[in-house]
């Protein structure tokens, strides 16, 4: 708790501070036009829709990837933005369906809830949400880091732009950046009294509603509020608890205040965002018969007969921030960014998705953190740039028992409980710098660095119980002699992350970058490891406190990145386009599992996590967009193809496995297909009062293997969705639409994660009792549990729904 009084302290002050500041103080404005932006106006994160959606028709989009203004043609960075007005007329619902349209980029639900967040990009990112890891991809919400991925799936609502910056980001973004981050950022007030509503209605009942509301009071002060229930049946049912599987049950709201002084000298902006979720638990469908009961695989991969329904699922998370925006000079601005945030997770895993107690895992999240940060940006006619300061306090908590049948059996016990509680406190703080020095209109170069210092304090505690579920979820169970694990440790990583990108814009319409960027995800403590497991330096002196430290730490992992780019547009910016091609070194990869091991004579569930790997990645990405036909029926109408395309090949150099081995040649990247590609047709005319829009987009995403160690069960073949959207928006400045809307129109069928407890070979091949690959589907040995875990969860079926919005 003492990083977070620490951290709450510094909030404090940075809101006196902006109350107390001089009058003599300029607010930095957003840039009026993409021309403002090129002239290198350092203009608030939080950008206006208008700037955006103005900018957009000529390819000028703007975006805030080096943390100032610049033009999405202007940023040696690969970039793809998604502006408010795009993301509504594709009929996008929440983060993850940004993912079919951006290349190399994979952001889906993990496994149990609709709320937690799985994302990678360029082959790096974490699945597991476990306290103890973590991310390897930031999520911003209004530039303010989400620690954990809980609660991280955010709907999209209230929203101005979302950008997914590609390629380490260590310099401006800081640590579990390196493969990337997406910042979604939400609307700022209008000017003048304003209500916003927007009501859906689709396939399996959904329905959506968005009221938002927002007022000036006098010259200096907007308030605005923000609400949305968004509701939908399942895909399929649970048709042991008779429950929907899949559905959807969320409210949330959003309210924000803004100030800005008379004469312009001072903006701030307060936001508070809360989300409640009461989905029912999103369950997994079974891909093979149940090994002792024989129970059939149903015929709807939306369907489960999961038994177990504790704790309740729900899930609750809000926060609230302060942005401060000063100009103290015609060259200087100050920038304070303060947050709070908070979730909490209930959620019941049930592993082999059946009705019997067995590999069942009732669990529990608890994530608080407390950030500030510090901008001072200087801008000028050569030198444009910024250096800060950054802080984080995070405390992230979790308690999850495994319920197993079997070996409660072989202690003559109903269920044996391989309880694991964890705690992980979180202290980082950073200095960084980010300059631009332009020798010539034509020529400049970009240096930047951070040097963070992390310090993480972790409690890992694993025993087998006996007597049901714990105290957590309502149970009485106690524990079943020593625990295995009860430790309590500390360790302090400190890491320099630079970046340097020499840029060449041989005309005003072309960019020319290479650049070099690191970046680094920090290092902990196994929250599922064994202190018992871990392996005896000293036999004379048994097994040490410093054995159990050294078994359960893991490093940092690191990237390097070597990328070179080329944006430009031309035919007077009707073809627009941003190619790059990138190298990478992936070190110390952090691998963390799950496995059944026999501790003390009893198989329990133990996590096992090493820095066992180092990778090259390497690539190609491409995005265009072509305005065809322009005007051809009446002003404002065109015509636009547009298309994205990812190239990845990410090999393991080295993989150490758990025999010491080294096991590259039959290790693969999880959540990264090798090819993703997209293209998109869409056409504008005139129709009455109004602008009639239809666009229809096709993606592709090529084998993707869910985990380190290739999964014939769980391995996803290349597909492809479709995708259309209908829009009619009328009235005076467009102020009502309606439209329709439909995703995976071919009804594909696709899984996106799952578990898996079978016998394998070293390269995941089935092996039956006799140790012999299984050819005929049968003869599975269990190494979880005793039905045998083969469990996957699917991407949403056809969705096809209708919009209505209106602004008054």
């Amino acid at each position: 708790m003492k990083a977070l009084r620490t951290s709450t302290t510094l909030m404090l002050g940075a809101g006196l501070a902006a109350l107390a500041v001089s009058p003599a103080l300029a607010q930095v404005a957003p840039a009026d036009s993409a021309q403002d932006v090129r002239q290198g106006a350092a203009a608030a994160e939080t950008e206006p829709a208008t700037a955006a959606d103005s900018a957009q028709d000529n390819g000028d989009i703007v975006v805030t990837a080096r943390r100032r203004a610049e033009t999405l043609l202007s940023v040696p960075i690969a970039v793809t933005a998604f502006t408010a007005d795009k993301l509504a007329k594709t009929g996008a619902i929440d983060l993850t369906d940004i993912q079919n349209t951006t290349p190399n980029t994979t952001l889906k639900v993990a496994r149990g809830s609709n709320s937690t967040l799985a994302a990678f990009i360029r082959g790096v990112g974490q699945q597991d949400p476990v306290p103890g890891f973590e991310a390897g991809i930031g999520i911003y919400l209004d530039d303010v880091y989400l620690n954990r991925p809980q609660a991280a799936v955010l709907d999209i609502y209230d929203v101005d732009r979302i950008e997914v910056l590609r390629g380490p980001q260590g310099t401006l973004y800081g640590r579990n950046t390196i493969g990337g981050a997406v910042k979604y950022v939400t609307k700022r007030l209008p000017d003048s009294p304003e209500v916003r509503v927007k009501g859906s209605y689709g396939s399996y009942n959904q329905a959506d509603a968005v009221v938002a509301l927002s007022t000036p009071i006098g010259d200096m002060l907007k308030v605005g509020v923000a609400g949305a229930r968004l509701s939908r049946d399942g895909f399929g049912r649970n048709t042991n608890l008779n429950i929907d599987n899949y559905n959807k049950d969320i409210w949330a709201a959003r309210g924000t205040v803004e100030f800005e002084s008379p004469d312009t000298r001072l903006f701030v902006r307060i936001t508070g965002d809360y989300t409640h979720d009461k989905s029912n638990p999103r369950n997994g469908h079974r891909l093979i018969p149940g090994l002792f009961s024989g129970t059939p695989v149903l015929s709807n991969v939306f369907d489960t007969q999961a038994g177990l329904n504790t704790p309740r699922q729900n899930i609750e998370a809000g926060g609230l921030s302060m942005s401060v925006n000063a100009k103290l000079t015609d060259q200087l601005t100050l920038r304070s960014i303060s947050a709070y945030r908070a979730d909490t997770s209930y959620t019941p895993i049930d592993f082999d998705a059946l009705p019997a107690v067995d590999v069942d895992v009732p669990a529990v999240y608890r994530n608080e953190q407390t950030s500030q940060e510090f901008q001072l940006l200087y801008s000028s006619d050569k030198l444009n740039g910024l250096v800060g300061y950054y802080y984080l306090g995070a405390k992230a908590s979790t308690v999850f028992d495994v319920l197993l049948f079997q070996q409660g059996a072989l202690l003559g016990l109903p269920t044996l409980n391989a309880n694991t509680a964890g705690d992980v406190r979180t202290e980082t703080s950073s200095v960084y710098g980010d300059f631009t020095y332009d020798f010539t209109p034509q020529i400049s170069l970009s240096l930047g660095g951070r040097y963070t210092w992390d310090e993480r304090q972790a409690f890992v505690f694993k025993a087998n119980k006996i007597g049901g579920l714990s105290s957590d979820f309502g149970g009485n169970a106690v524990v079943l002699g020593a625990p295995l694990t009860n430790f309590r440790g500390k360790a302090n990583f400190k890491r320099f992350t630079p970046r340097a990108s020499l840029n060449f814009k041989p005309s005003e319409d072309h960019l020319l970058y290479v650049s070099y960027s690191e970046g680094f995800k920090g290092g902990g403590f196994d929250p599922r490891g064994s202190g018992a497991s871990a392996p005896i330096s000293n036999p004379a002196a048994g097994r040490t406190y410093q054995d159990i430290y050294n078994y359960l730490l893991f490093r940092p992992e690191s990237v390097t990145s070597y990328e070179i780019g080329w944006k430009g547009a031309a035919f007077d910016r009707r073809l627009t386009w941003a190619l790059d091609g990138f190298y990478a070194d992936y070190t110390d990869v952090q691998v963390p599992g799950s496995a059944a091991s026999v501790v003390n004579g009893i198989t329990t569930f133990v996590g096992i996590t090493t820095n066992a790997a180092k990778a090259r990645i390497k690539g190609i990405e491409l995005e265009t967009n072509a305005v065809l036909a322009r005007d051809f029926a009446g002003a404002g109408s065109s015509f636009n193809l547009a298309g994205t395309m990812g190239y990845l090949d990410a090999r393991y150099r080295r993989f150490i496995g758990p025999t010491g081995v080294d096991i590259a040649n039959v290790r693969v990247f999880q959540n990264t297909p090798k090819w993703t590609a997209s293209g998109t047709a869409s056409g504008t005319v005139p129709v009455g009062d109004g602008l009639f829009t239809a666009n229809t987009t096709i993606s592709y995403r090529s084998l993707t293997h869910q985990f380190e160690t290739a999964s014939p069960f769980l391995d996803q073949p290349g597909y492809t969705l479709w995708d259309a959207g209908l829009t009619y928006a009328f009235g005076a400045e467009r102020r009502y639409s309606i439209g329709v809307y439909g995703r995976n129109l071919t009804d594909k069928r696709y899984k996106t994660s799952g578990y898996q407890y079978i016998k394998t070979d070293i390269a995941g091949t089935p092996l039956n009792a006799a140790n012999q690959p299984i050819t005929n589907g049968t003869g599975y040995v269990p190494t979880l549990g005793r039905e045998g875990i083969a469990t996957a969860f699917y991407g949403n079926p056809r969705q096809i729904f209708g919009t209505f919005t209106a602004r008054f």
